[in-house]
């Protein structure tokens, strides 16, 4: 009877083989486990399962990662051969994505890495899945000459300290449809429908992402601004609730107009909008400063009437906190909003000291 398997004894290297260690000096314990895991792969592939079986190994101190085994459904999503799916796999990543626990508020959240902090943290990353024995991961690549696509990642990891190599032995399956349609639903539900900025839901969102590479060392400090159009109640009662919608709107498309790539606003509620800003408390007092002055300085034209708007803004930074917790930075940015209102409106305050 034909085998199914390129395999004819476990001592023997797989006629189709393109990895590096059972053409290398690894001990019999590396090559026999991973011979085991190659046939065990192999005939996986076989049954026709979509989710797409690999062997990944890197050295402890190393920079490179290779792959012993890779299923064919991966290289054909890579559009690769399995001499550059590392290659293309680590050039087509966008970000990783990781959930985890709080047990103190039995809650599950959402930790993103972008590629940048991956290249910047890849020991550490490995370090952790090391430690833990497992990985489980979602991945989202843009593979060259391909649309984007989502793959979620369940791995164990074995480690062989004696040929100083890991081996990462896992399954890889296409979630593309359903994070599409999460994005999908996450955009309906998280975009305000009049000024088309990112509701108050997703600040959340945002700051925890925030405090999580503030924490990690990631970024040094970022700032967050809570901004109020002022009197925006006589704007309503002299022009009508539809100019005051219109002034909200235009005013969104202004702010999104100025603000830079590290920097983001949406609105909080009614007349209030937040933003957020990469850098210390001086740059956030700086990008508060520019919106402010542009509102300022621009007419919002109405049914040929113009109405001149004016806003305040409270600002503070992460690193002026004690803990490094949402609630005291909206709580700190918005006692000074309230004290720029309380000494004249159309100001920008970033201390307690007023």
């Amino acid at each position: 009877m034909k085998s199914l398997s390129p395999f004819t004894h476990n001592k023997y290297i797989p006629h189709d083989y393109c990895g590096r260690i059972l053409k290398s000096g690894c001990s019999d314990n590396l090559k026999g486990t991973l011979l085991f895991f190659l046939e065990a792969n192999y005939k996986f592939d076989l049954c026709g399962c979509p989710s797409m079986p690999y062997i990944a190994a890197w050295r402890q101190n190393g920079r490179d990662i290779w792959y012993e085994y890779v299923s064919q459904g991966l290289l054909n999503l890579l559009r690769c051969d399995i001499a550059h799916a590392s290659e293309v796999f680590r050039s087509s990543l966008r970000e990783r994505r990781i959930y985890k626990r709080r047990p103190a508020r039995k809650e599950i959240y959402e930790e993103i890495v972008t590629a940048h902090e991956i290249q910047r943290g890849r020991q550490r990353l490995r370090g952790q899945g090391i430690q833990q024995g497992q990985l489980e991961a979602l991945y989202k690549l843009t593979p060259p000459l391909g649309n984007t696509i989502w793959l979620k990642d369940l791995a164990t990891i074995k480690r062989f300290p004696k040929d100083d190599i890991n081996l990462s032995v896992g399954c890889l399956t296409d979630v593309t449809k359903e994070m599409e349609q999460k994005e999908l639903l996450e955009k309906i539900g998280y975009f305000d429908e009049l000024t088309k900025l990112p509701k108050r839901k997703i600040l959340e969102q945002i700051l925890e992402v925030n405090f999580g590479h503030f924490q990690r060392g990631h970024i040094k400090d970022f700032s967050f601004l809570m901004l109020d159009i002022d009197h925006f109640k006589r704007i309503n009662d002299q022009y009508g609730h539809l100019a005051g919608d219109h002034v909200l709107a235009s005013l969104a498309e202004l702010m999104n107009d100025i603000t830079r790539k590290e920097e983001r606003v949406g609105r909080y509620g009614g007349e209030e909008f937040y933003a957020v800003s990469m850098g210390d408390l001086h740059s956030g007092r700086k990008f508060a400063e520019r919106l402010r002055q542009k509102i300022a300085r621009t007419p919002f034209d109405y049914h040929g009437v113009t109405i001149l708007v004016t806003v305040s803004i409270g600002v503070a930074s992460a690193s002026e906190l004690e803990t490094c917790e949402q609630e005291p930075l909206v709580r700190k940015a918005d006692r000074r909003l309230y004290a720029a209102k309380k000494m004249g409106r159309n100001r920008v305050i970033w201390t307690d000291e007023t």
